[in-house]
C-alpha cells in the first residue's frame, strides 16, 4: 500500500477567476499578514507531517520484508561474520552487525535493520515506527496512536514487542503480519491528519 501525503489546497482557475480582495492596511493589514502566515504554517506542518507518516510506512514495509527473509527469536539480529559463521547478536551487541551480511532479524531488529542499521536505533524514525508497532499489538485498530511517550514507558513497550517476539508458539507470519498492520496504522494515521486540516480549514 502507497500512502499519499497531499494537502488540498482551494485554488482559482482561468474559469472561474477567484474576485480580487483589495489589500487592508494599518492594524487590519497586520491581521491579515499574520493570520495569512499562520495559515501558512499550518498546512506546512500537516504536510510534514503526512510525509513523516508515509515515510514510516515505507519503513514498515520494509522492516517486514526483512522478516519474510529471515526470522530469530531471542537476539535482535544474525549475521555472517569474517570467518563466514552465523552469529546473534543481542541489542547490547547490535553494533557488531554494522557492515555485516544480515541473515535474520527479531521484530525490533527488523526495524531497526530497515531504518539504516544499528547506528539508527535511537533515531527518531525508529522510535516513531515502534510506536506504530507496539500500538498494532496492543490497540484496537483506528483508534489514535499515542505519540511520544516517556522514556520509561517506551522502553517498556520495547520490551512488549521483544516478550511478544520470543514467545516460545509465534511464528514469523504472525510477525510480518504485525508489522503489516502497524503499516495501516500509519495510513489511519493520516487519514485522521487530513480529516483534522479539513475540519480547521471549514471552521
Amino acid at each position: 500500500m502507497t500512502l499519499e501525503f497531499r494537502v488540498q489546497h482551494d485554488v482559482a482557475t482561468d474559469a472561474s477567476p477567484a474576485p480580487s480582495t483589495p489589500t487592508r492596511t494599518g492594524v487590519r493589514g497586520l491581521l491579515d499578514r499574520m493570520t495569512a502566515r499562520r495559515d501558512a504554517a499550518r498546512v506546512r506542518r500537516v504536510e510534514a507531517r503526512l510525509q513523516e507518516l508515509s515515510d514510516l510506512e515505507r519503513l514498515l514495509s520494509g522492516a517486514r520484508s526483512v522478516i519474510e527473509r529471515g526470522w530469530i527469536q531471542h537476539a535482535w539480529f544474525a549475521y555472517v561474520d569474517e570467518h563466514g559463521r552465523m552469529r546473534k547478536a543481542s541489542s547490547a551487541a547490535a553494533m557488531d552487525v554494522q557492515g555485516r551480511p544480515l541473515v535474520a532479524a527479531c521484530l525490533v531488529g527488523s526495524v531497526v535493520s530497515a531504518a539504516g542499521g544499528p547506528h539508527a536505533v535511537h533515531s527518531q524514525q525508529v522510535q516513531r515506527a515502534l510506536d506504530l508497532v507496539w500500538h498494532a499489538l496492543a490497540v484496537e485498530e483506528g483508534q489514535p496512536v499515542l505519540w511520544c511517550p516517556a522514556p520509561d514507558i517506551r522502553m517498556g513497550r520495547v520490551r512488549d514487542l521483544t516478550s511478544w517476539n520470543d514467545a516460545p508458539t509465534r511464528n514469523s507470519g504472525e510477525v510480518a503480519g504485525l508489522l503489516l498492520t502497524a503499516e495501516r496504522v500509519a495510513v489511519h494515521e493520516a487519514e485522521r491528519v487530513r480529516e483534522r486540516a479539513a475540519a480547521r480549514s471549514r471552521a
